[in-house]
């Protein structure tokens, strides 16, 4: 496939920044700032979104190359600390086969988030790989006005049968950028199938959640299995069944699912049926909160509770709220968890630490008096890598808890 780009790919300016505003830059971080710019010398309003500069410290010295978008208060993402360094098909094509690298070594199947943004180098871009098909979040400007390079080096790569567009998202609206779903290349079945530690899934890529699937929780998702066997389980927030289907398969003897969606929902049940689960396997569509509440006024308890929320903080200031509805389903899942029975909990939202969690796990047991027993956290699998620089890349917890008094 052959696209003329609409992006001038020769550097326009260069980007002045403030005395000390570099040192951040040389330890790593690929984040510039609106306030760390100096713009007397290099106005911000001069550049145009997506556009590629020369970033310079205070002296003028050379820091590295970025993409600029001057309407948001991240103006700047480096890609490159080689001068003169575009940011073309050519970038784009090496970053893709540098990234395949690491998920080859990890896995057998293709089934993993092949970009992961930042930590690839490769800012504003997120690749989730289904087989032979391709979802694709572009999330920034650089990489919006760069559409055609990116599609005409995901192809090269991975040749694959189809390539979705999911440009759907806060991210976009922070960058000004439209909303919208596409199918760009090829054809996008309404529904794909994707394997996960051998279990099998269909995943709605065209109307699902983020890219249609979450592969950050791969590893999690494994180690419930080791201890699902002949449990009751409840999965909340279960989307089309992600935990708990894995747990069924693992040998749970029920399973039930949470969630607001009832396509999601819908979903689950047909993958417990594509992995011939005989067990008793429920849905409740509804808000989770009042789910959890219907179900302790029936008496009900799991051996295993297993929460996996969307991201209650995505905002510094939405700290103090998201903390509180952290404490609240924590709280109620211990009063329906059986006595020696098993806590998942998990976050994925960046603003909540992983000792922050601990806490909420830790309060919610004192407030109940239950005796709590951590025997396993987990994070993001390999595909979802971290930059050592930049905390917001490592944002997924999970804390395996056991109540120990019961």
């Amino acid at each position: 496939m052959s696209v003329e780009s609409p992006v001038e790919q020769t550097p326009v300016a260069s980007l002045r920044l403030k005395t000390g505003a570099d040192r951040r830059l040389r330890a790593g971080h690929l984040w510039i700032y609106s306030n760390e710019v100096n713009t007397d010398m290099t106005p911000l309003k001069g550049l145009s979104a997506g556009a590629v500069v020369v970033v310079e410290d205070a002296r003028g010295h050379f820091v590295g190359m970025a993409s600029v978008n001057p309407s948001t208060l991240i103006c700047a993402r480096l890609y490159s600390l080689e001068q003169g360094c575009q940011l073309d098909r050519n970038l784009i094509v090496l970053r893709l086969r540098q990234a395949m690298k690491l998920r080859e070594q990890c896995f057998d199947k293709p089934f993993y988030r092949a970009i992961f943004g930042d930590s690839d180098l490769l800012p504003g871009l997120v690749v989730d790989r289904f087989g032979d098909y391709l979802s694709v979040q572009l999330t920034t400007a650089a990489m919006d006005s760069r559409r055609n390079e990116v599609i005409e080096a995901l192809d090269e790569v991975f040749s694959p049968a189809g390539i979705l567009l999911r440009n759907q998202g806060s991210f976009r609206t922070m960058e000004g950028l439209p909303e919208y779903v596409e199918v760009v290349a090829g054809d996008i079945p309404e529904r794909v199938e994707l394997e996960e530690n051998g279990v099998r899934f269909l995943a709605p890529l065209l109307t699902g959640q983020k890219t249609g699937w979450y592969y950050d929780h791969r590893e999690n998702r494994q180690r419930l299995q080791h201890f699902a066997k002949d449990k009751s389980v409840l999965d909340v927030y279960s989307y089309v069944g992600g935990w708990g289907v894995q747990a069924a398969v693992a040998g749970a003897s029920s399973v039930t699912c949470i969630d607001v969606s009832g396509d999601a929902l819908a979903l689950a049940q047909e993958n417990a049926v594509l992995n011939n689960y005989r067990g008793e396997f429920t849905t409740l569509q509804g808000k989770a909160n009042d789910l959890m509440k219907s179900v302790l006024d029936q008496g009900r308890t799991y051996d295993l509770v297993v929460l996996d929320p969307p991201a209650f903080i995505k905002r510094r200031k939405d700290q103090r709220q998201g903390e509180k509805a952290y404490h609240q389903i924590n709280q109620l899942a211990l009063r329906l968890l059986a006595p020696g029975g098993t806590l998942v909990s998990a976050s994925c939202s960046m603003h909540l630490s992983r000792e922050a969690l601990m806490d909420v796990v830790k309060t919610a047991a004192a407030h109940r008096h239950r005796q709590l027993q951590v025997f396993a956290q987990g994070g993001q699998g390999p595909d979802h890598p971290v930059h050592p620089a930049i905390a917001e890349t490592s944002y997924l917890k999970a804390i395996f808890a056991r109540d120990i008094a019961g």
